[in-house]
């Protein structure tokens, strides 16, 4: 037990500063470390192992639609990002810049990826002739640079790994169901995948995408109430295809502009999952997410029998994600390990338990002990990990519900955030001043105007002119 609250006490309380739990969690569950190059981090193979579930998962789900993976390069010339004006300038000052090759100093400029908006509508232009190559539906997973000023491992680095979908079509009703149909993904995903609900909404115009003409997202609320972004799907139009002449012959003879999307998730789901489940004994992972989902530790491994049950166990439950530890570390040690680790299932087994034909299952969502006959190991394990991912989500759903409160008037508004954090529906005029104001007087910023719509008052919460429109307003990362 020594061992065990030795490890706990790494972690600062949740309660107490959450953003340092949060740094605790990120590098005492060895999943990433800093490096010497400031903003960058560097994911570490279980911080990694976590982004190709993530990635495999997502993939699947992508591919099931008809995307294709693709890859573009990763520089840019200046003159091909600047052809489309809101995009440049919406990037302009997180955009880095490569200057010189070699000794050599370039002829022009070369901006590291920011987004691959430019690169993609490039290739489209000379790839796309008639409406039969449409639609092209094209993903790809990579990293880009931002130059952020303030970072935070997984939610905000100057280097992050994420996927960009870039999508064109013939008519404008084929890429709005598809802005839609990415968006749903997401949604789907981080609920039944990640145990992570969320609210689904566009962004209002300060908000949105720069250069699209709508941008949908999927915002969750993380253990403190404030919200994080988790996802968003973009609808350009034609702005994109008139900028950079991508055209195609249509059925009728005519040559018309293609209609364009672009939609994209990021290591900072890593971040949302942390922020989301972790407690203060570390992570606690979903188990369709997990590296790990069963960590098998012996006790009394030195004694005849009890490391063979071990592997013996693991092989038995080879259909699932098992490891057995048989390190000479102390079991107390082990235990606060596997959680920190937030391993969904430990499965205890020592010399009693086998002359017992019995071993102890012990969730780390709940820490709950459960005693499990041998015979009935792989039915029980598929169980409880069923159960815990449906468990985690509830959970989750039910805070994010109990943090979401209404407000009237300007003065409601203001006393709930000036005493906490949470979502607030609350309802907005449409004038960006009164989002301005918002953010300049509290922090709070509009996360979208849900899909799902109710009348909360028929006033705006900032000026108290007529309003129609109900925006769901937090703190974010």
């Amino acid at each position: 037990m020594a061992d065990n609250k030795k490890m706990v006490e790494q972690i600062t309380d949740m309660d107490q500063d959450f953003t340092q739990w949060y740094t605790d969690v990120c590098t005492k569950a060895d999943l990433i470390a800093y490096s010497h190059i400031k903003g960058f981090m560097v994911i570490k193979p279980y911080g990694y192992a976590i982004w190709e579930n993530i990635q495999a998962l997502l993939d699947k789900r992508f591919k099931a639609t008809g995307v294709e993976n693709v890859y573009m390069p990763l520089l840019i010339p200046e003159s091909l990002l600047a052809k489309e004006g809101e995009l440049v300038n919406g990037f302009a000052p997180e955009v880095a810049w490569v200057t010189a090759g070699g000794t050599e100093p370039l002829t022009e400029r070369l901006a590291i990826r920011p987004t691959s908006e430019t690169v993609f509508s490039d290739f489209y232009k000379d790839d796309v002739h008639s409406y039969r190559d449409l639609p092209r539906l094209y993903n790809q997973w990579c990293s880009v640079v931002r130059w952020e000023k303030e970072t935070r491992p997984f939610l905000r680095s100057r280097e992050f790994l994420w996927q960009e979908g870039h999508t064109i079509h013939a008519t404008k009703e084929e890429a709005e169901e598809r802005t839609q149909q990415m968006l749903n993904i997401y949604a789907d995903f981080l609920a039944e995948d990640m145990a992570i609900p969320t609210i689904k909404g566009q962004k209002t115009e300060k908000e949105k995408f720069a250069g699209a003409e709508a941008t949908y997202t999927v915002e969750a609320m993380m253990h403190d109430g404030r919200a994080l972004q988790s996802g968003t799907s973009h609808f350009f139009g034609q702005k994109f295809s008139e900028a950079y002449d991508i055209t195609f012959t249509d059925k009728d003879n005519q040559l018309k502009y293609v209609w364009q999307t672009s939609w994209g998730v990021t290591t900072r789901m890593i971040g949302a999952m942390i922020m989301v489940h972790g407690d203060n004994r570390g992570l606690c992972l979903p188990p369709h997410i997990a590296p790990t989902q069963v960590m098998i530790i012996p006790i009394q491994q030195k004694k005849d029998g009890v490391l063979d049950k071990a592997y013996e166990l693991r092989d038995r439950l080879s259909s699932f994600k098992v490891k057995v530890d048989d390190s000479d570390k102390t079991p107390g040690y082990k235990y606060a390990e596997q959680e920190m680790r937030g391993i969904p299932l430990r499965l205890e087994v020592g010399p009693r338990d086998i002359e017992n034909k019995v071993c102890v299952l012990v969730r780390r969502d709940t820490l709950e002990k459960i005693e499990v006959s041998m015979d009935e190991i792989e039915t029980k394990v598929a169980e409880l990990l069923d159960t815990m991912q449906k468990d985690m989500l509830e959970k989750a759903r039910a805070h994010m519900a109990a943090e979401t409160t209404e407000a009237k008037t300007a003065a409601e508004f203001k006393a709930h955030f000036e005493k906490g954090n949470g979502f607030v529906e609350a309802m907005w005029c449409g004038d960006r001043a009164c989002e301005d104001k918002i953010k300049e007087e509290l922090g709070v910023t509009s996360r979208c105007m849900p899909f799902e719509q109710k009348e909360i008052s028929g006033t705006c919460v900032c000026c108290g002119k007529p309003a129609h429109k109900m925006v769901i307003w937090a703190k974010a990362y």
